[in-house]
């Protein structure tokens, strides 16, 4: 997840033949000085019609919000869980028709996965994958690998440092997690995932 600013925005580079085509911005609206992170997830199978897409904001008391976005791109159907208080990032490793999943550091040094149904009312399971070392993450950033698995890369900003992580399917603390890189220098790290129009992840 992404920190947001009290009046937030989202935006996307589009990459045509290799070259990127210019950015949009659309504003979300203002009322978001008390989130510290937001996601969106987007589904679409590779065949039939069925489509959704669902934006995650994470409060900064610990309270998890979810919009459903409509075709019109309204916002509607808000629902809420509390107490994900000692959350400091996430980042999103699956989805599906049914539910979507992050994987989540907190700030006493547990990793968890968070698997959300996306039915309501809103009924998250929390699952530990690692009980300790994680809280240097200020961000978490993922992406598919494979069939099954996420690269992941957790971001330092004290030192300014990436770490890339090849994690396997999640399976509580059973879960393969095995250093991909040495940690890089990551100065002012912006902070994006990149997908494809058919971008499918199974993480979980």
């Amino acid at each position: 997840m992404s920190t947001v600013p009290p009046s937030a925005s989202s935006s996307g580079y589009k990459v045509m033949n290799d070259e990127i085509e210019g950015n949009s911005l659309v504003r979300i609206g203002g009322g978001w000085g008390g989130f510290v992170a937001f996601e969106e997830s987007s589904y679409a199978p590779a065949v039939g019609s069925f489509y959704r897409r669902n934006t995650y904001g994470l409060r900064g008391d610990g309270v998890m919000f979810r919009w459903t976005v409509d075709a019109t791109g309204v916002w509607r159907d808000k629902v809420s869980y509390a107490g994900f208080g000692a959350v400091k990032s996430m980042a999103l490793i699956s989805k599906t028709r049914t539910y979507d999943t992050f994987l989540a550091n907190t700030r006493g040094g547990a990793l968890y996965t968070i698997h959300i149904p996306t039915t309501s009312p809103m009924k998250p399971v929390a699952k530990l994958v690692r009980r300790s070392t994680w809280q240097g993450f200020e961000a978490l950033i993922a992406q598919k690998c494979g069939l099954y698995g996420t690269l992941l890369v957790g971001i330092d900003k004290d030192t300014e440092a990436g770490y890339l992580c090849a994690v396997g399917h999640a399976n509580g603390t059973a879960t393969v997690i095995q250093a991909a890189a040495s940690p890089c220098h990551l100065q002012r790290p912006g902070l994006f995932r990149w997908t494809t129009r058919d971008d499918q992840l199974f993480g979980e």
